[in-house]
């Protein structure tokens, strides 16, 4: 907001991202829904796992408390694999199209992890010669949360990033781009929504593992919140840190790093609850039209059947499928 063109830019930059002609205050004003929501609800779980009401105290226990985090690199790996494998043994309860391509847990090298983020996907070779990846980084394991381990896995293996994509580059009778490339809201929106249909699925270990479901939730709230705060409100970095460190468990470093990503990569951090919320609300729309006939498997086959297309795209699928 504060050089030539800048307003018009970042109009254009969020429908690139979400793919929605969606207004900065409105996307504000969603995501401080959103955190008030999942506030609500941390402060429940907290009680619930740490006899502890107060948000600001449970987020200072899940930042400082050193039983929640990993203490060597094997643990980290071996907990991302133990995860990979309980979802993999679920899905066909909840998918009826499966890839054929499998996912493998891969560590960080020592040349990339210091830099990186904490994991990522990456996907398979289109001819299915190479698997699907999910790289996580097992350096520093005393700054990585156990309670954040489970979401982040079902985020970026399966059933998120590589089922969603892994399914889009087998689809038959679609053109290339479709297949090997999509829409930011719709890639990681499914990955979001994934995080929580975990839970569905009857995947998470605890109820200390389903506080990182709220926590990587409230992340990606804030999102909406600073990224639109920053851009077209007038916030300040600082502003933008400080609301972070009150509404998330991320570490203030993690923080840092995350702020002035919303800062160079404008409206990109925007896609990922947008996608979210928008599957969440289609889904509920087609039980209600179901009714008793909803098929949760019918239902994410068609979300997926298509590759990763653009949300009034996607409404348009859902909205007529039997």
């Amino acid at each position: 907001m504060h050089i030539p063109g800048g307003p018009a830019s970042y109009a254009k930059l969020i429908r690139v991202h979400t793919s929605l002609d969606i207004s900065p205050q409105e996307l504000h004003q969603t995501g401080l829904r959103e955190v008030a929501r999942i506030n609500r609800a941390m402060e429940e779980l907290g009680s619930k796992v740490f006899g502890i009401a107060d948000r600001k105290e449970i987020l200072k226990r899940l930042r400082t408390d050193s039983s929640l985090y990993f203490a060597s690199r094997d643990e980290v790996a071996a907990k991302a694999e133990e995860t990979l494998a309980k979802a993999n043994a679920a899905i066909s309860k909840w998918f009826g199209r499966l890839p054929k391509t499998p996912c493998e847990v891969v560590r960080m090298e020592e040349h990339e992890e210091k830099h990186s983020t904490i994991a990522y996907y990456r996907p398979p070779a289109a001819d299915g010669s190479r698997p699907g990846r999910y790289y996580i980084n097992t350096s520093a394991p005393e700054t990585r949360p156990r309670y954040e381990a489970e979401a982040l896995a079902y985020h970026e293996s399966v059933p998120g990033h590589h089922l969603q994509i892994a399914i889009a580059q087998e689809l038959q009778g679609i053109p290339d781009f479709r297949r090997n490339s999509g829409v930011t809201a719709f890639i990681e929106g499914w990955g979001l929504y994934s995080e929580r249909l975990a839970d569905e699925m009857g995947l998470y270990s605890s109820d200390l593992d389903r506080i990182g479901i709220l926590s990587f939730d409230s992340w990606r709230a804030c999102r909406l919140v600073v990224d639109s705060g920053m851009h077209a409100m007038g916030w300040t970095r600082e502003q933008a840190i400080r609301f972070m460190l009150e509404n998330t468990a991320l570490a203030e470093n993690n923080i840092v790093n995350e702020v002035d990503r919303y800062i160079t990569w404008p409206g990109q951090a925007l896609a990922y609850k947008t996608g979210q919320l928008e599957m969440m609300k289609l889904r509920q729309a087609a039980e209600r039209r179901l009714g008793k006939g909803f098929d949760v498997k019918r239902f994410h086959d068609v979300l997926l059947g298509e590759g990763a297309v653009p949300l009034p795209v996607l409404r348009q699928v859902l909205g007529s499928y039997a």
